[in-house]
Protein backbone atom coordinates (compact mmCIF):
# COMPACT_ATOMS: atom_id res chain seq x y z
CA UNK A 1 0.00 0.00 0.00
CA UNK A 2 1.73 3.59 -0.89
CA UNK A 3 2.64 5.73 1.89
CA UNK A 4 2.53 9.47 2.75
CA UNK A 5 3.85 11.63 5.16
CA UNK A 6 1.30 14.88 5.27
CA UNK A 7 -2.56 14.40 4.60
CA UNK A 8 -4.68 16.96 3.57
CA UNK A 9 -8.59 16.62 4.76
CA UNK A 10 -10.38 18.50 2.20
CA UNK A 11 -13.59 20.33 3.62
CA UNK A 12 -16.55 21.86 2.02
CA UNK A 13 -15.83 23.10 -1.72
CA UNK A 14 -12.32 21.56 -1.64
CA UNK A 15 -13.08 17.42 -2.58
CA UNK A 16 -9.93 17.01 -4.90
CA UNK A 17 -6.78 18.39 -5.36
CA UNK A 18 -5.75 18.70 -9.07
CA UNK A 19 -2.02 19.64 -8.07
CA UNK A 20 -1.31 15.96 -6.79
CA UNK A 21 0.85 13.85 -9.43
CA UNK A 22 1.66 10.27 -9.44
CA UNK A 23 -1.78 10.05 -7.90
CA UNK A 24 -3.38 6.43 -6.69
CA UNK A 25 -6.79 6.28 -5.28
CA UNK A 26 -6.51 3.80 -2.12
CA UNK A 27 -9.32 2.07 -0.40
CA UNK A 28 -8.86 1.91 3.37
CA UNK A 29 -10.49 -0.59 5.67
CA UNK A 30 -10.40 0.08 9.37
CA UNK A 31 -11.80 -1.40 13.00
CA UNK A 32 -13.82 1.55 12.31
CA UNK A 33 -15.72 1.19 9.40
CA UNK A 34 -14.46 3.25 6.06
CA UNK A 35 -13.42 6.35 5.60
CA UNK A 36 -15.41 9.11 3.76
CA UNK A 37 -13.82 8.32 0.56
CA UNK A 38 -11.37 6.87 -1.22
CA UNK A 39 -7.95 8.35 -0.22
CA UNK A 40 -5.70 10.27 -3.38
CA UNK A 41 -1.95 9.59 -2.36
CA UNK A 42 0.13 11.54 -4.66
CA UNK A 43 3.22 13.76 -5.12
CA UNK A 44 3.12 17.68 -4.29
CA UNK A 45 6.85 19.28 -4.46
CA UNK A 46 9.48 16.80 -3.03
CA UNK A 47 6.35 15.20 -0.82
CA UNK A 48 4.24 12.22 -0.49
CA UNK A 49 0.44 13.48 0.51
CA UNK A 50 -2.52 11.68 0.85
CA UNK A 51 -5.95 13.50 0.37
CA UNK A 52 -9.93 13.16 1.48
CA UNK A 53 -13.00 14.31 0.60
CA UNK A 54 -14.09 14.86 4.09
CA UNK A 55 -17.61 14.95 3.60
CA UNK A 56 -16.95 12.82 -0.01
CA UNK A 57 -17.25 13.32 -3.35
CA UNK A 58 -20.62 15.38 -3.92
CA UNK A 59 -20.92 16.35 -0.78
CA UNK A 60 -23.04 13.69 0.78
CA UNK A 61 -22.39 13.23 4.18
CA UNK A 62 -23.21 15.47 7.41
CA UNK A 63 -21.09 16.94 9.96
CA UNK A 64 -22.72 14.75 12.43
CA UNK A 65 -22.40 11.73 10.33
CA UNK A 66 -18.57 12.00 9.55
CA UNK A 67 -16.73 8.72 10.18
CA UNK A 68 -14.18 10.59 11.80
CA UNK A 69 -12.34 7.88 13.78
CA UNK A 70 -12.35 5.91 10.31
CA UNK A 71 -10.73 9.08 8.32
CA UNK A 72 -8.04 9.48 11.13
CA UNK A 73 -7.06 5.81 11.86
CA UNK A 74 -6.98 5.27 7.66
CA UNK A 75 -4.64 8.47 7.34
CA UNK A 76 -2.27 7.20 10.39
CA UNK A 77 -2.20 3.57 8.03
CA UNK A 78 -0.85 5.44 5.92
CA UNK A 79 2.01 7.00 7.43
CA UNK A 80 0.68 10.83 7.85
CA UNK A 81 2.73 12.16 10.77
CA UNK A 82 0.71 15.64 9.59
CA UNK A 83 -2.66 16.46 8.80
CA UNK A 84 -3.67 20.00 7.69
CA UNK A 85 -7.62 20.06 8.00
CA UNK A 86 -9.32 22.81 5.78
CA UNK A 87 -12.57 24.37 7.34
CA UNK A 88 -15.43 26.95 6.41
CA UNK A 89 -16.13 28.84 9.50
CA UNK A 90 -18.55 31.71 10.74
CA UNK A 91 -16.92 34.97 12.17
CA UNK A 92 -18.09 36.25 15.44
CA UNK A 93 -15.68 39.32 14.96
CA UNK A 94 -16.03 42.16 12.50
CA UNK A 95 -12.57 41.99 12.09
CA UNK A 96 -12.50 38.20 10.69
CA UNK A 97 -14.31 39.12 7.47
CA UNK A 98 -15.40 36.25 4.81
CA UNK A 99 -13.06 35.24 2.89
CA UNK A 100 -10.44 35.76 5.42
CA UNK A 101 -8.33 32.92 7.07
CA UNK A 102 -7.98 32.15 10.60
CA UNK A 103 -5.20 29.93 11.80
CA UNK A 104 -7.02 28.54 15.03
CA UNK A 105 -4.80 27.31 18.33
CA UNK A 106 -8.12 26.85 20.69
CA UNK A 107 -11.11 25.10 20.20
CA UNK A 108 -14.43 24.56 21.91
CA UNK A 109 -16.21 22.08 21.77
CA UNK A 110 -20.18 21.79 21.64
CA UNK A 111 -20.92 18.65 19.35
CA UNK A 112 -23.39 15.90 21.14
CA UNK A 113 -22.75 12.49 20.70
CA UNK A 114 -20.11 12.25 18.17
CA UNK A 115 -17.48 9.50 18.84
CA UNK A 116 -14.43 11.34 19.80
CA UNK A 117 -11.90 8.67 21.10
CA UNK A 118 -10.31 5.76 19.75
CA UNK A 119 -10.18 4.24 23.01
CA UNK A 120 -13.44 2.24 24.87
CA UNK A 121 -14.36 -0.89 26.02
CA UNK A 122 -12.14 -1.96 28.76
CA UNK A 123 -9.00 0.29 27.24
CA UNK A 124 -8.70 3.92 28.87
CA UNK A 125 -6.29 6.86 27.91
CA UNK A 126 -6.56 10.48 28.84
CA UNK A 127 -4.63 12.26 26.39
CA UNK A 128 -3.35 16.19 26.78
CA UNK A 129 -5.31 18.79 24.71
CA UNK A 130 -4.50 21.96 26.42
CA UNK A 131 -3.35 23.02 23.26
CA UNK A 132 -5.61 21.23 20.45
CA UNK A 133 -3.59 22.30 17.50
CA UNK A 134 0.04 21.49 16.58
CA UNK A 135 2.27 24.56 17.17
CA UNK A 136 4.40 23.81 14.67
CA UNK A 137 2.38 22.83 11.73
CA UNK A 138 0.17 26.08 12.69
CA UNK A 139 3.15 28.56 11.96
CA UNK A 140 3.67 26.35 9.06
CA UNK A 141 0.42 27.47 7.34
CA UNK A 142 0.21 30.62 8.94
CA UNK A 143 3.92 31.36 6.69
CA UNK A 144 2.60 29.81 3.46
CA UNK A 145 -0.57 32.18 3.90
CA UNK A 146 1.19 34.89 4.31
CA UNK A 147 3.39 34.12 1.19
CA UNK A 148 0.30 32.83 -0.98
CA UNK A 149 -1.53 36.53 -0.04
CA UNK A 150 -4.43 35.69 2.27
CA UNK A 151 -5.87 38.05 4.63
CA UNK A 152 -4.73 35.49 7.17
CA UNK A 153 -5.09 36.10 11.08
CA UNK A 154 -2.86 33.99 13.34
CA UNK A 155 -4.56 32.29 16.52
CA UNK A 156 -8.25 32.28 17.71
CA UNK A 157 -10.56 30.07 19.15
CA UNK A 158 -12.72 27.68 16.91
CA UNK A 159 -15.90 26.86 18.40
CA UNK A 160 -17.40 23.36 16.77
CA UNK A 161 -21.62 23.23 16.94
CA UNK A 162 -23.16 19.90 16.19
CA UNK A 163 -25.16 20.56 13.55
CA UNK A 164 -26.26 20.32 10.97
CA UNK A 165 -28.10 23.43 11.31
CA UNK A 166 -26.57 26.85 11.85
CA UNK A 167 -27.14 28.68 14.97
CA UNK A 168 -29.83 30.88 16.14
CA UNK A 169 -29.15 34.28 16.86
CA UNK A 170 -29.16 33.81 20.69
CA UNK A 171 -26.61 30.94 20.59
CA UNK A 172 -24.36 33.09 18.26
CA UNK A 173 -24.27 35.88 20.80
CA UNK A 174 -23.92 33.50 23.58
CA UNK A 175 -20.77 32.32 22.06
CA UNK A 176 -19.17 35.21 20.67
CA UNK A 177 -19.43 36.22 24.69
CA UNK A 178 -17.61 33.09 25.50
CA UNK A 179 -14.42 34.78 23.35
CA UNK A 180 -15.08 32.25 20.56
CA UNK A 181 -13.67 33.64 17.45
CA UNK A 182 -14.95 31.36 14.18
CA UNK A 183 -17.59 28.58 14.59
CA UNK A 184 -17.82 25.62 12.08
CA UNK A 185 -18.91 22.15 12.64
CA UNK A 186 -16.40 19.49 11.44
CA UNK A 187 -13.27 20.48 13.18
CA UNK A 188 -13.85 17.59 16.07
CA UNK A 189 -13.61 15.48 16.80
CA UNK A 190 -11.22 15.37 14.33
CA UNK A 191 -8.49 17.13 16.41
CA UNK A 192 -8.94 14.88 19.65
CA UNK A 193 -8.60 11.58 17.53
CA UNK A 194 -5.47 13.13 15.49
CA UNK A 195 -3.86 13.86 18.93
CA UNK A 196 -4.76 10.88 20.01
CA UNK A 197 -3.22 8.92 17.25
CA UNK A 198 0.09 11.01 17.26
CA UNK A 199 -0.61 12.91 14.07
CA UNK A 200 0.59 16.89 14.01
CA UNK A 201 -2.67 18.53 12.85
CA UNK A 202 -3.59 22.26 12.24
CA UNK A 203 -6.94 24.12 10.66
CA UNK A 204 -6.70 26.32 7.69
CA UNK A 205 -9.96 27.81 8.65
CA UNK A 206 -11.76 29.84 5.65
CA UNK A 207 -14.75 32.66 6.97
CA UNK A 208 -17.59 32.79 4.91
CA UNK A 209 -20.06 34.31 6.94
CA UNK A 210 -20.73 36.44 10.31
CA UNK A 211 -22.90 33.44 11.50
CA UNK A 212 -26.02 35.33 13.04
CA UNK A 213 -25.33 37.32 15.56
CA UNK A 214 -24.36 40.29 13.47
CA UNK A 215 -28.07 41.66 13.20
CA UNK A 216 -27.43 44.51 10.01
CA UNK A 217 -26.72 41.57 8.01
CA UNK A 218 -28.27 38.38 6.82
CA UNK A 219 -27.99 35.33 8.78
CA UNK A 220 -25.64 32.69 7.25
CA UNK A 221 -27.72 30.51 4.51
CA UNK A 222 -26.04 28.03 2.49
CA UNK A 223 -26.20 30.22 -0.34
CA UNK A 224 -24.07 32.69 0.82
CA UNK A 225 -21.55 29.75 2.05
CA UNK A 226 -21.18 28.43 -1.60
CA UNK A 227 -20.50 31.88 -3.51
CA UNK A 228 -17.56 32.29 -1.07
CA UNK A 229 -16.35 28.51 -1.42
CA UNK A 230 -14.96 29.08 -4.73
CA UNK A 231 -12.66 31.54 -3.90
CA UNK A 232 -11.69 29.71 -0.30
CA UNK A 233 -10.76 26.62 -2.62
CA UNK A 234 -8.31 28.19 -4.77
CA UNK A 235 -6.79 29.77 -2.18
CA UNK A 236 -6.58 26.66 0.02
CA UNK A 237 -4.55 24.69 -2.73
CA UNK A 238 -2.38 27.44 -2.96
CA UNK A 239 -1.23 27.67 0.68
CA UNK A 240 -0.90 23.75 0.49
CA UNK A 241 1.14 23.72 -1.99
CA UNK A 242 3.97 26.30 -0.54
CA UNK A 243 3.10 24.31 3.16
CA UNK A 244 4.10 21.09 2.33
CA UNK A 245 7.40 22.52 0.91
CA UNK A 246 8.01 24.24 4.73
CA UNK A 247 6.95 21.03 6.69
CA UNK A 248 9.54 19.74 8.62
CA UNK A 249 11.14 16.28 7.52
CA UNK A 250 11.74 15.25 11.40
CA UNK A 251 8.73 15.83 14.24
CA UNK A 252 10.15 17.30 17.50
CA UNK A 253 6.62 18.80 18.84
CA UNK A 254 4.73 16.74 21.82
CA UNK A 255 2.11 15.64 19.39
CA UNK A 256 4.07 12.57 18.20
CA UNK A 257 4.10 11.69 21.78
CA UNK A 258 0.88 12.32 23.12
CA UNK A 259 0.23 9.03 24.31
CA UNK A 260 3.01 8.39 26.30
CA UNK A 261 1.95 7.69 29.73
CA UNK A 262 -1.98 8.78 28.46
CA UNK A 263 -2.98 4.50 28.49
CA UNK A 264 -4.25 4.20 31.99
CA UNK A 265 -5.30 0.39 31.75
CA UNK A 266 -2.71 -2.17 32.88
CA UNK A 267 -1.29 -3.86 29.85
CA UNK A 268 -2.57 -7.32 31.53
CA UNK A 269 -6.07 -6.44 31.19
CA UNK A 270 -6.12 -4.76 27.56
CA UNK A 271 -8.33 -7.44 25.55
CA UNK A 272 -6.55 -9.13 23.04
CA UNK A 273 -9.15 -7.81 19.95
CA UNK A 274 -8.46 -4.44 21.35
CA UNK A 275 -4.78 -5.13 21.56
CA UNK A 276 -4.90 -6.04 18.15
CA UNK A 277 -7.14 -3.57 16.93
CA UNK A 278 -5.62 -0.83 17.85
CA UNK A 279 -2.04 -1.98 17.51
CA UNK A 280 -1.22 0.75 14.86
CA UNK A 281 -2.05 3.29 17.63
CA UNK A 282 -0.60 1.47 21.03
CA UNK A 283 1.34 -1.26 19.86
CA UNK A 284 4.83 0.86 20.51
CA UNK A 285 3.61 1.31 24.41
CA UNK A 286 3.03 -1.87 25.18
CA UNK A 287 5.04 -4.71 26.44
CA UNK A 288 5.49 -8.07 24.49
CA UNK A 289 3.77 -10.73 24.88
CA UNK A 290 6.73 -12.78 26.70
CA UNK A 291 7.43 -9.52 28.72
CA UNK A 292 3.61 -9.74 29.58
CA UNK A 293 3.73 -13.10 30.72
CA UNK A 294 6.96 -12.35 32.88
CA UNK A 295 4.63 -10.41 35.11
CA UNK A 296 4.59 -6.76 33.89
Amino acid sequence: MPKAEIGVIGGTGLYQMEELQEVEEVSVKTPFGDPSDVILIGRLGGRRVAFLARHGRGHRISPSELPSRANIFALKSLGVEWLISVNSAGSFREEIRPGDLVIPDQLIDRTKGRPSTFFEGELVAHISFAEPFCPVLSEVLYQAAEEAGARVHRGGTFLIIEGPAFSTRAESKLYRSWGADIIGMTALPEAKLAREAEICYASLAFATDYDSWLERLEPVNVETIISILAQNAEMARRIIRLAVERVPNKRECECARALKNAIVTAPEFIPERLRKDLSLLIGKYLPSEDQSDEGF
